[in-house]
């Protein structure tokens, strides 16, 4: 018996015109020892050199669907990934989003680029991401925010020279500016009627560049049909505690507040030293552990909710 199209249906509710065409690979089927329970295994073909594996058990309850998605082999898979895992989830209705990766290299750590460099390759990578995931007549009906206003003028000089995505910015220099001042720009003022979806270019350089996220969500997204993709904006920060409360009341708070919200579909944390790993999610899989074998990522750990960055260092990692 293979996997049924009804079967995936029931796990992730997406109409088919919105799915590329998938070629079947192969399948196979399979009896539980233990509980008599009968299950397949089919892995398809999507668009570009993305394959799912998706399992189905039958004679239990809490039998599920699951997308086994691998560790992209370079950027090329890795963006058509994330696509993919951006269409189940605006198909399920999701409103706030997360994408996140190294831009240094697919096994890179942060710190391994210089800063700069760091953001100069997102806003490309960026640009790739929407040129596969954003349907031409769409890009009108797309706002792209950069942190700053001299961003977009080097984005409309680099990387989107001649794309008709709007590209706008969520600070502007202050009087102060050589102080790490800036003034944040009045979301209300950018975002217009139009307006359809919103992707936030690595939003953290600066710590008001996230609290005008918080302000854009707030004032533009929420109860409201649109949609915002927070891109490489390195949240973990934000997760683990890195500002403190004392002295980033406001930003700390979005830990409890905006994050809660959102749902990362995509994401690539390394860890380096001896007991190094991958923490790997692909929307709409659990988030797995990894770590790299022979040339192979083999999953040690797998879970449904996000484990800290913590977790998976001093527990995870270092017991597998």
């Amino acid at each position: 018996m293979l996997l049924s199209d009804a079967t995936i249906a029931s796990r992730v509710p997406i109409a088919s015109s919105f799915l590329p065409s998938r070629k079947v690979l192969n399948s196979r089927c399979f009896r539980g020892k233990r509980d008599g329970s009968f299950g397949c295994q089919k892995t398809f073909k999507m668009s570009g050199s993305l394959n799912f594996v998706a399992n189905s058990v039958t004679g239990d309850s809490s039998a599920s669907v699951d997308f086994d998605v691998p560790f992209p082999s370079d950027y090329s898979e890795l963006l058509e990934q994330a696509k993919e895992a951006t269409v189940l989830a605006l198909k399920n209705e999701i409103q706030l989003m997360e994408i996140e990766f190294p831009t240094a290299g697919l096994e890179s750590v942060p710190g391994d680029g210089e800063g700069g460099i760091e953001m100069t390759g997102s806003m490309q990578l960026i640009r790739e991401f929407c040129d596969r995931f954003i349907a031409p007549e769409k890009a009108r009906r797309t706002r792209i925010f950069f942190p700053e206003a001299s961003e977009v003028e080097f984005a409309r000089n680099s990387a989107f020279g001649g794309a008709s995505f709007k590209l706008d910015f969520l600070t502007k220099p202050s009087f102060f500016e050589d102080f790490g001042f800036v003034t944040k720009v009045k979301m209300a003022d950018r975002v217009k009627p139009e307006d359809e979806l919103f992707i936030v270019g690595y939003p953290y350089f600066n710590v008001n560049e996230m609290l005008v996220v918080d302000e854009l969500y707030k004032e533009a997204v929420e109860n409201t049909t649109r949609k915002l993709i927070i891109f490489n904006g390195e949240l973990d920060r934000i997760r683990s505690g890195y500002y403190p409360p004392f002295f980033y009341p406001k930003l700390a708070a979005l830990s409890k507040t905006l994050l809660p919200k959102m749902e990362t579909v995509y994401y690539i944390h390394n860890f380096k030293g001896r007991n190094g790993g991958t923490l790997f999610r692909c929307y709409p899989g659990p988030w797995k552990v990894l770590r790299k074998v022979k040339g192979k990522h083999i999953c040690l750990h797998e879970q449904e909710v996000m484990p800290s960055l913590k977790e998976v260092a001093l527990d995870i990692l270092p017991s597998t």
